[in-house]
């Protein structure tokens, strides 16, 4: 019986074997086993678990909609003339990169530092050429969130460098687009005239005219008027003090629900999500930016989809290379949240609203175009976060300056010499 038990490749220990031992106390009585569970009924509570927490993805898409409401209420309340002077300090392209990376480092999300970017713009408060390096700030401030996860690993020092390179390479190839792009945009314009042509094709056509068939500000009225200068904020005073508040209201309300929503959908896609991008990983790099992309566009969040890259990079189960694609697609799929909230605004200046949400999806896309598409630019981002990672795995403190001075150092500097000028 040890024989077959080997040759079966199980323990040599087994019920049968148990029995055969002599003991001169008789047999040895059996353990008794474990009663098997019986096979389990469909879960209904895990199924009315899944149902509500569609419908809570539902309600937060509804509260992003009534927040941009809100805000667009508080700045007609201000007047044009004021409300524009809060955007003043912005006019400086690089003070307006420097907000979007500071704002969005600080709050963890590009989808609302975007969103208000479009609100703005939606509602004739901010012009889509200040937008623009907003926008772009937005994109290098949300890649701190998964460079802050590869922390993580940092008690083991082969493990720490893998994950530190893959986590920046996001960082790397954001910095770079903007190196190119910006001063293009100076120049030039691109992504400003692009957008404003592709806004003014998707009116009409593909999109209606808001003006024409205001569905979604009927439906999302009522929470307006109830809790904008109309309404609860009313109280105040009127004038710019309940301008104010209900600016303050409408952001707090806009944070909350992408926040929230971005928590649903990961509990409901993330185990789906991390199934398709490991089906994908080490095939072909634009099906793997495809999968980054709609991965990131169910679950809106890239910092989501790229921080749970980070632990298959520490175990080395994925290299940087590999991960690199997938962090490219990712930066395309996390703009549908800035479209959602430029087809939520209405009136006159809603087509620049749409144009304004166009600009963060030609800056990802052209980004990937001219960085990955020219052969040798296509690696530099990975080199460069090879290179960081490895003096980091040396010196800790290498990676907390990056993160300290990158994201919050160098752009709140920079704003506070601004204001001071």
């Amino acid at each position: 019986m040890l024989e077959a038990g080997r040759r079966a490749g199980g323990t040599v220990l087994s019920e049968t074997t148990a029995d055969e031992i002599p003991t001169g106390q008789g047999p040895t009585p059996r353990p008794s086993a474990a009663p098997r569970p019986a096979p389990s009924a469909p879960q209904v509570p895990g199924r009315r678990a899944t149902i509500t927490r569609w419908l809570g993805v539902a309600a937060m898409l509804y509260l992003l909609i009534c927040a941009i409401g809100v805000i667009g209420d508080g700045f007609n309340g201000l007047g044009a003339g004021t409300a524009e002077n809060l955007f003043d300090f912005a006019t400086n392209p690089i003070i307006g990169l420097f907000v979007g990376i500071l704002v969005t480092a600080i709050i963890q999300s590009s989808s609302t530092t975007t969103t208000l970017v479009v609100t703005a713009v939606g509602t004739g408060m901010m012009p889509v050429s200040v937008a623009v390096p907003m926008i772009m700030g937005a994109n290098i401030g949300t890649s701190v969130t998964n460079t802050l996860a590869s922390l993580g690993h940092v008690g083991n020092k082969a493990e720490f460098r893998r994950a530190f390179a893959a986590s920046t390479v996001h960082d790397f190839f954001n910095l770079t687009a903007v190196a190119i792009l910006l001063p293009l945009e100076l120049l030039f314009h691109p992504l400003e005239r692009l957008s404003g042509m592709l806004a003014g094709f998707a009116y009409g056509t593909v999109l209606p005219d808001p003006d024409n068939a205001d569905i979604i500000g009927t439906v999302s009225s009522p929470v307006v008027d109830a809790l904008g200068m109309q309404g609860a904020l009313g109280v105040l005073g009127g004038g710019t003090v309940s301008a104010v508040a209900t600016i303050v209201l409408g952001v707090a309300l806009i944070f909350l629900a992408v926040r929230y929503m971005g928590k649903l959908l990961q509990v409901l896609m993330v185990g789906k999500a991390k199934a398709v991008l490991e089906r994908t990983v080490g095939g072909n790099p634009i099906v793997a930016m495809g999968a980054g992309a709609g991965v990131t566009a169910v679950i809106q969040s890239s910092s989501v989809t790229t921080s749970m890259l980070v632990p298959f990079a520490g175990s080395g189960a994925l290299t940087t290379k590999q991960i690199y694609p997938l962090t490219l697609g990712a930066n395309v799929g996390t703009t549908i949240t800035a479209l959602l909230a430029a087809f939520a605004i209405t009136g006159g200046d809603a087509q620049l609203a749409l144009q304004a949400a166009f600009v963060h999806v030609l800056f990802n896309v052209i980004g990937i175009l001219i960085i990955y598409g020219l052969p040798f630019l296509r690696w530099v981002p990975v080199r460069c976060a090879e290179i960081l990672a490895a003096v980091a795995s040396e010196h800790k403190s290498i990676a907390a300056a990056w993160v300290i001075t990158v994201f919050l150092a160098i752009p709140a500097l920079g704003v506070f010499i601004y204001t001071l000028l």
